[in-house]
């Protein structure tokens, strides 16, 4: 071996050398990654938002319908800068969790929420339902009862029937129902703007100041769920009757709705579920429509925050 055949044998062993060691140096290291969604029983994945301290007081959330956890953001942001540690899920079907074809009815939406409670280990939660929602939880606790809440709060809630039947004659007429179904096959887009920008916000009413930011995050929420899920949940919120499941609540409850609700009129359904749930306290928003979460955000946070506290 030469000279020149030494020094290009030395050359390659170090430049193979100087390889290896930035190859390992370049190495990404493996950090485990918290996944942001939980396995329904039925192997649905469910996408959960989990903010402020792990180790504080819990608070879940059930949103409404056709929305998703972003809906409660407010609520959730407010909450979790006073310590407090928020949850909430996307309903299947619903936002970024899972679009399965079946399951999207009352029972499901109560087993979904267990299943994310046990995914997260939640004991001693205050639960908080809106719309739908409210009877999310009220099916949840009637299903699964309370070991592992401490409070319940629903809001403008669709309990303890919402629509008209034989049974409810006093409820949303059956008509509205009809409506929805419809519109929300022949062009469910232009069903949640007129939702959103009529009675859902209030912003029908005379002196009303329509929010065009309110309109769009209700709009958007709505196309990020499926078009099965939502016409199905129709179904779910409009028909499902919540009157044992609300007998079974042992748990401090607070029922908080909108009087000028012209989504889920209070007269049937938060004066009626206040009166089915034994020490129950309502609270009534005088001029509140059915998206007070949004429409008086700061009143609902601090009632939120002085029954949580209590």
């Amino acid at each position: 071996m030469n000279a020149f055949t030494r020094l290009a044998l030395a050359a390659t062993i170090a430049i193979g050398g100087f390889a290896v060691q930035t190859q390992a140096l370049a190495a990404p290291t493996k950090a485990a990654i918290a996944s942001p969604y939980v396995a329904a029983n039925d192997g649905t994945p469910l996408y959960v938002k989990d903010w402020g301290p792990k180790t504080g007081p819990v608070v879940v959330f059930s949103h409404g319908w056709p929305l998703n956890a972003d809906s409660w953001e407010s609520q959730m942001q407010f909450l979790a800068d006073k310590g407090y540690r928020v949850i909430a899920h996307d309903r299947r079907g619903h936002g970024r969790s899972g679009q399965p074809w079946a399951g999207n009815n009352m029972d499901q939406y109560a087993d979904d929420l267990d299943a994310v409670l046990r995914a997260l280990d939640v004991k001693r939660a205050t639960l908080v339902g809106f719309s739908t929602g409210g009877g999310e939880v009220a099916r949840y606790i009637g299903r699964h009862g309370t070991a592992r809440v401490a409070k319940a709060v629903l809001v403008s809630a669709v309990t303890p029937i919402m629509g008209q039947s034989p049974t409810h004659p006093e409820g949303v007429p059956t008509a509205v129902f009809d409506s929805l179904r419809k519109a929300s096959l022949d062009n469910r887009a232009q069903l949640y703007k007129d939702i959103a920008g009529g009675p859902f916000f209030g912003f029908n009413r005379p002196g009303a100041k329509p929010s065009a930011g309110l309109v769009d995050s209700f709009y958007v929420q709505g196309m990020q769920a499926g078009a099965k899920a939502t016409y199905d949940s129709i179904e779910a919120f409009f028909h499902s009757d919540f009157r044992a499941d609300l007998k079974k609540f042992d748990i401090p409850t607070l029922v908080i709705h909108g009087a000028d609700d012209q989504i889920v009129p209070i007269e049937t359904t938060g004066r009626a579920t206040a009166k089915l749930v034994k020490g129950a306290r309502l609270i009534e928003y005088a001029d509140g429509p059915h998206g007070i979460t949004d429409t008086h955000k700061d009143r609902l946070n601090q009632d939120l925050l002085d029954f949580i506290r209590q």
